[in-house]
């Protein structure tokens, strides 16, 4: 059984300077659009049963998104750390179809509000939802925008995760049955 322990602050920025760092070498070596996938977890414990749920079922569906596109996939790294499982996909697309592609599965999937899919252009230069005309997305909690109720910490996070448990294993519960 896996033991998920806390991280630190400290750790979380690490985490994120070496994912920027390993970001920008696939975007120098191969010249061509990237998906970053992280999950949305909040507190200080990032990885466990639940976090690796999460990313191996977006894994899944990014790869059929992409299978199904006939994109090529021209790299993929997937890192399962102490400060959260992540991925990293080159791809040989258009990097705003790639990120329409990214959008579809974040919206459109049970688990997709539980996904953080980046893409970066070369450039780098990152896309959003806003540049494609998409709404921003919605809090676990509540209908406000998630960015707005994440500055202001409206909700604990043991709050978000009890959201994030009932998203999670109702769809997983009804996808056994």
């Amino acid at each position: 059984m896996l033991r998920a322990a806390g991280v630190s602050l400290e750790q979380l920025l690490v985490a994120r300077e070496e994912r920027a760092g390993r970001q920008a070498a696939a975007l120098a070596h191969f010249d061509r659009p990237l998906v970053s996938l992280t999950i949305v977890m909040p507190g200080p414990v990032k990885d466990g049963a639940l976090p690796r749920r999460v990313l191996a079922q977006a894994l899944h569906a990014l790869e059929g998104s992409l299978r199904g596109r006939r994109w090529r996939v021209l790299s993929r790294q997937v890192l399962w750390r102490n400060t959260g499982p992540e991925a990293l996909y080159v791809v040989d697309a258009d990097a705003g179809l790639l990120k329409s592609a990214a959008l579809e599965l974040e919206d459109q999937h049970p688990w997709g509000r539980l996904w953080d899919l980046d893409v970066i252009a070369p450039g780098p230069r990152i896309l959003s939802r806003k540049d494609l005309g998409f709404a921003a997305r919605r809090c676990l909690v509540c209908e406000r925008p998630a960015v707005e109720c994440g500055r202001s910490r409206r909700h604990p996070p043991e709050e978000l995760l009890g959201a994030i448990r009932q998203l999670a294993n109702a769809d997983y519960l009804g996808s056994a049955a």
